[in-house]
C-alpha cells in the first residue's frame, strides 16, 4: 500500500487509529508490567523510573527510529524534544483534575528533585550542540549523539549512590490513598491470570505498539509533506500529543491511586529517555548526524524543555506550593508557557 498516495482524510484517518491503538496497547503494557514485576519481585525503583518509564516510551522509540530512517530530521527532533515539554504538561493535567492541593507539595524526600536537575543539565549541553553542530564520528553518527544517549545510565547511577542506604523508590502514598490502593491491590484481576499467559499479553501488547507506532510516524510525516503545515509543527504537536498518550494513561492512573511522586517520577524518567533515543535516531538517519540538522524550531523546543522543568523542581523545592483554582501555581505557568511554545511554533 502506498500510503503517500492516499488522500489526506485518510492519512489523517490512519494517524488517529494508530492514536488509539498506541494509547489502548501502552495503558495495557503498562499493567501488565506492572504485575510482572510484582511476581518477579522487582523493586519500585526499576517500576518508576526504568520499567514504567521505558514501556511507556515505547512509542517514541518506534516513531523516532521510523522518522529518521525516512530522512525527516525535522520530525524526528520536533517529536522527541516537542515531546519533553508536552510529558511535562501532563503533571499540569494531574494537578487541575485530580491531586487536591499542589502536586508538587506532596514529594517528602529531596532525591525526587536530581533526575529533574540533571535533565535540566543535559538539555542544557543538548541545546549548545544544536547551536554548535554535532561532529560525526563513524557511519554518520555525532559524537554528541553518544554522549547525551549516555546521560540516562549514568543519572540512574547518580541517583542509586546518591540514596543508596535507602533504595530510591520513585513512590510516596499519602497516608488517606493507602487503603484505596490496597483496594486495587486486592481486587486485581491478573491475579488469576498466569505468568506466562502474561508475558503473552504483554509481547502481544508490545507488537502492537510497535506496529502502530510505524503507522503513526509515517501518516505524521505524509501530513506534513501534503499540508503547509510543515514537520516541525506536526513532530511537535500531532506526533508528540499521540505518543504521549501512554504516559498520560500511567501518570493518571498513579495519581488516581494518590501515588503523585511516582507521577513525578514517571514523567521525569520519560524525558530523560528522549534523550537516549538521540543515539538510535543519529543511527537511523543517513544524511549525517541529526542534530546538526536542528531548526530555531527545535532549539526553541529545547529551551522551552528546561523551563517547564524548572519551573517543577522550584515548586518542589517549594514544598508549600502556591494554589489557584485547587491548582498549583507552578502548574499554571507550565500550561502557559506550553501554549506560548505553540504559538511561537506556528509563527515560526
Amino acid at each position: 500500500m502506498n500510503i503517500a498516495a492516499l488522500p489526506l482524510i485518510i492519512v489523517a484517518a490512519l494517524f488517529l487509529v494508530s492514536a488509539i491503538l498506541v494509547w489502548t496497547a501502552g495503558t495495557r503494557l503498562a499493567i501488565y508490567g506492572d504485575e510482572l514485576s510484582e511476581r518477579f519481585n522487582l523493586s519500585r525503583e526499576f517500576i518508576g523510573l526504568i520499567f514504567l518509564a521505558t514501556v511507556t516510551e515505547l512509542p517514541e522509540i518506534v516513531t523516532t527510529v521510523t522518522g529518521a530512517m525516512r530522512d525527516n530530521a525535522a520530525l524526528v527532533l520536533g517529536n522527541l524534544f516537542g515531546g519533553i515539554t508536552m510529558n511535562t504538561a501532563i503533571l499540569a493535567v494531574i494537578d487541575f483534575f485530580i491531586v487536591r492541593h499542589a502536586l508538587t507539595s506532596w514529594p517528602r524526600k529531596p532525591n525526587h528533585v536530581l533526575p529533574a536537575v540533571l535533565l535540566i543539565v543535559l538539555l542544557a549541553l543538548l541545546l549548545a550542540v544544536t547551536f554548535v553542530g554535532d561532529v560525526a564520528l563513524f557511519l554518520n553518527v555525532g559524537l554528541a549523539a553518544i554522549c547525551l544517549s549516555a546521560g540516562y545510565p549514568i543519572v540512574i547511577g547518580l541517583l542509586r549512590k546518591f540514596d543508596s542506604k535507602d533504595t530510591w523508590a520513585p513512590i510516596d502514598l499519602p497516608e488517606d490513598s493507602k487503603r484505596e490502593v490496597a483496594q486495587l491491590i486486592t481486587n486485581n484481576p491478573l491475579k488469576n491470570i498466569s505468568t506466562r499467559t502474561l508475558i503473552f499479553y504483554a509481547l502481544a501488547t508490545s507488537l502492537i505498539i510497535l506496529v502502530a507506532g510505524v503507522f503513526l510516524a509515517i501518516s505524521a510525516d505524509m501530513i506534513a509533506k501534503k499540508t503547509s503545515i510543515g514537520s516541525s509543527f506536526i513532530g511537535v504537536t500531532l506526533l508528540a500529543a499521540a505518543t504521549s498518550f501512554p504516559e498520560l494513561s500511567t501518570t493518571l492512573a498513579a495519581a488516581r491511586m494518590g501515588a503523585y511522586t511516582m507521577a513525578l517520577s514517571n514523567i521525569f524518567g520519560s524525558n530523560l529517555i528522549m534523550l537516549a533515543l538521540i543515539l538510535p535516531s543519529d543511527v537511523s538517519y543517513s544524511s549525517g548526524p541529526i542534530l546538526s540538522q536542528a531548526d530555531p524550531i527545535t532549539q526553541l523546543s529545547i529551551a522551552i524543555g528546561i523551563v517547564v522543568t524548572a519551573i517543577y523542581v522550584v515548586g518542589i523545592l517549594i514544598r508549600r506550593t502556591p494554589t489557584l483554582l485547587g491548582a498549583g501555581l507552578d502548574s499554571w505557568l507550565v500550561v502557559l508557557v506550553y501554549l506560548g511554545l505553540l504559538i511561537s511554533i506556528y509563527y515560526l
